[in-house]
Formats: C-alpha cells, sequence, structure tokens
C-alpha cells in the first residue's frame, strides 16, 4: 500500500513532482501544502486540497511531506514542516538510477531519467531534476537544486542550498561553495567559492554575496 504524502509547494513545478511520486509508486499524494501565497490554499490542484501551512499540522502524525520548489529558499518551507512534526520522503523515479553504494538524505527527489554514480552522498532535501547527472564520489549537500541536464562530475564537492542551472557543468574534482548560483549552461572549470554567482564557459565569477537562489 502506498504511504500518505504532502508535496509542499502549490505550482506547475509541485504538480512535476507530484507526477514524479505517481510514477514511483511508492507513495500517494493526499494533498499539496502552501506557505506563501495564501489565495492558492482552499481550492485545489490536479484533484488534490491545497493546504495552508498552518491547517496540515493535522497531517503530520499520518503523512510524510517532500518540498516541491525549484530553488533552495526551500529551506524555510522544510523547516517549518519539520517545526509541525513532518518527517520525509525521499523519491526516486523508476527510470533514475542511483548507485546501490550511494546515500540520499530524507526529502530528496530524483527525476526522471536521472543518474547518481558510486559512493556519492546527497544530503537532505536536494533536487536532482530531470536528466541530471551526478558523478562518483560527489557530495552534495542540503537544500541543493541541480536542475534539468545539470552535470556534476565525479570527486566533485557542491555546497549547501547552492543552485546549479540548466545544463550547466561542473568538472571532474571541482568543488562548488555553499549558497552559490551556478548559471545555465556554464562550465565550472575552477572551485567556486561561497555566495557567488558563476556564469559562461569557463565559469567566472559576476555576483558576490548572494544567498543561493
Amino acid at each position: 500500500m502506498a504511504l500518505p504524502l504532502v508535496v509542499l509547494g502549490a505550482t506547475e513545478f509541485s504538480v512535476e513532482v507530484a507526477d514524479v511520486i505517481d510514477d514511483a509508486g511508492e507513495f500517494e499524494v493526499a494533498a499539496f501544502v502552501e506557505n506563501d501565497v495564501r489565495e492558492r490554499a482552499g481550492r485545489t490542484l490536479e484533484g488534490r486540497p491545497v493546504l495552508w501551512i498552518d491547517d496540515a499540522a493535522d497531517l503530520a502524525a499520518s503523512h510524510l511531506a517532500v518540498c516541491a520548489l525549484g530553488t533552495t529558499t526551500r529551506r524555510r518551507f522544510t523547516e517549518q514542516a519539520e517545526a509541525l512534526g513532518f518527517g520525509f520522503a525521499t523519491v526516486v523515479h523508476p527510470s533514475a538510477h542511483v548507485s546501490t553504494t550511494s546515500r540520499l538524505g530524507p526529502g530528496t527527489i530524483v527525476g526522471v531519467r536521472a543518474v547518481v554514480g558510486a559512493h556519492s552522498t546527497l544530503g537532505r532535501h536536494v533536487l536532482v531534476n530531470r536528466g541530471c547527472l551526478v558523478g562518483h564520489h560527489t557530495s552534495v549537500g542540503d537544500h541543493v537544486s541541480l536542475q534539468s541536464g545539470a552535470n556534476v562530475a565525479g570527486l566533485c564537492a557542491i555546497g549547501e542550498a547552492t543552485y546549479v542551472g540548466m545544463g550547466a557543468i561542473v568538472l571532474n574534482g571541482r568543488s562548488v561553495g555553499s549558497r552559490a548560483v551556478v548559471g545555465a549552461g556554464a562550465v565550472v572549470t575552477r572551485d567556486v567559492p561561497d555566495r557567488v554567482q558563476v556564469v559562461g564557459v569557463p565559469a567566472r565569477i559576476v555576483r558576490e554575496g548572494i544567498d543561493g537562489r
């Protein structure tokens, strides 16, 4: 029997995540939960109710949760849900491949046709969007977003709450600091410090002092 689950978020991307959950078959989406735009609550989305975060508290004892926000600012949402007593599911689409030697933290989502190589560690609430590649012996911190088609090679380290844009490449052995942003299509050839945005080929710093995306 599928376990009941709530999706944190009530946007179009939340619907895509719900589709991944449905395909995986381990969990059944009972509701979406909103904490930002009050007007979204009280409606239905894909035939499921949208609840305001405070009104979802009664489900914490019987439902798990997963956060379906693409930005690294989802930390606020996961912390709210955790304070209400929710535990978190780990969701892997059946078309994805995750090495049996790798570890995924609670709340992590691995999307369609994504790959996680051998002996890698992904933290809590990591988003590995469709078609992403994560190489061997790589570590990915909590609340990281790896967007569609991103390719993080082997022996890499991605710091917490960092955003790696669509189609970006992080070359073998490189590190990207915490709360950084790697722009779409960028190629990281050198280590990237904390709280900077890099773009281009090769990737270069264009902003400093940022806080993820």
